[in-house]
């Protein structure tokens, strides 16, 4: 475990911040899609804020991330604002992509948010796309991929991979492993023990980590993000993760063991960092509550924001999807 003396107070309190951001997002993004306020469906990731928190923080404000369809945190970690997003959950026009995205497309590539993707391993190759990018570029920014345990299965993955490291682009591949895909347990669907392991057929360095200890997160990715960004090729990362929510908002995950969610809140990543703090006398009580008390009120603000925004104008709906050339509709 790290000790105090690794880690400023500012940059602990930060952690804690932006992993209870993204927890409070999540929450009332559930209870407003549950009263039908949210245009489409969700998938949340509560339980997993400390993967999603530790990998973005060993990340420069100029460096790319992609991520899944269970991505609100990534995009928040990455420096999203929660009122814009909320507004594109909610379908309205003051969203990041004009509320005709939802959930699953959140992009803002200001921030190097490359956009989420609701296809299973599709961002895998953009994200290779990007650190090439970089090296056509002469530029030195690190993209960071973000995906789950089954995409690994994908042919993307592989492929993807088997690029990266025969070109040596700046990509961390960032494998967040909860142990289902949708309903199924990953390991009745591969033959290994761990996912890292697979990184031995490209020869590039794989570790599996602790997703519920965030400093431990963050240690591991910044190593691999110094790897990638001096030139030395891809690094894949499994970090093992807990989703306590179904794959989707409203799914009851009956498929799982009753042990699985207990272990889940044992291990609650967000507990974790506020109890090391404390327990260390690096921050009071007081002043984790008051970090608290402004998150809260920022979450508040941003639902009423959504909720009081329009909806986009009907007229727009080809807007940003085809152009006219020759009065024929194009496809971008």
């Amino acid at each position: 475990m790290a000790e105090k003396e690794q880690y400023s107070k500012e940059f602990l309190m930060k952690l804690y911040e932006d992993m209870y951001r993204i927890r409070q997002f999540e929450l009332r993004a559930k209870e407003c899609f549950t009263k039908g306020m949210l245009a489409g469906n969700i998938h949340l990731s509560i339980g997993q804020e400390g993967s999603m928190v530790g990998c973005a923080q060993a990340l420069e404000e100029k460096d790319f991330i992609t991520t899944t369809h269970r991505g609100h945190g990534h995009s928040i970690a990455k420096g999203g604002k929660t009122d814009i997003m909320m507004a594109e959950l909610f379908g309205k026009e003051t969203g990041y992509c004009k509320g005709k995205g939802g959930s699953m497309h959140i992009v803002d590539t200001s921030l190097g948010i490359l956009g989420a993707n609701g296809i299973v391993g599709a961002g895998i190759p953009i994200a290779t796309g990007s650190a090439l990018a970089s090296v056509i570029k002469g530029t030195d920014e690190v993209t960071m991929c973000f995906f789950g345990d089954a995409a690994s299965n994908q042919g993307t993955f592989h492929e993807s991979i088997n690029m990266a490291a025969a070109w040596h682009l700046p990509i961390v591949y960032i494998c967040e492993n909860n142990q289902y895909g949708v309903s199924t347990d990953i390991h009745r669907v591969i033959n290994t023990d761990t996912i890292s392991v697979r990184a031995k057929a490209y020869d590039i360095p794989g570790i599996t980590i602790d997703g519920t200890n965030v400093m431990e997160v963050y240690e591991a990715a910044k190593k691999a993000v110094e790897h990638a960004r001096s030139g030395k090729g891809p690094y894949l990362i499994e970090v093992l993760v807990y989703r306590w929510e179904g794959h989707y908002c409203g799914d009851p995950a009956n498929y799982r063991p009753k042990e699985y969610l207990v272990e889940a809140q044992e291990k609650d990543p967000i507990v974790f960092i506020r109890n090391y703090m404390i327990n260390k006398g690096i921050a009071t009580e007081e002043e984790v509550d008051k970090v608290k008390s402004l998150v809260d009120k920022e979450i508040e603000e941003a639902v009423e924001f959504a909720d009081k925004s329009a909806y986009p104008d009907p007229k727009e709906a080809l807007t940003d999807v085809y152009s006219m050339d020759n009065e024929r509709s194009v496809l971008r």
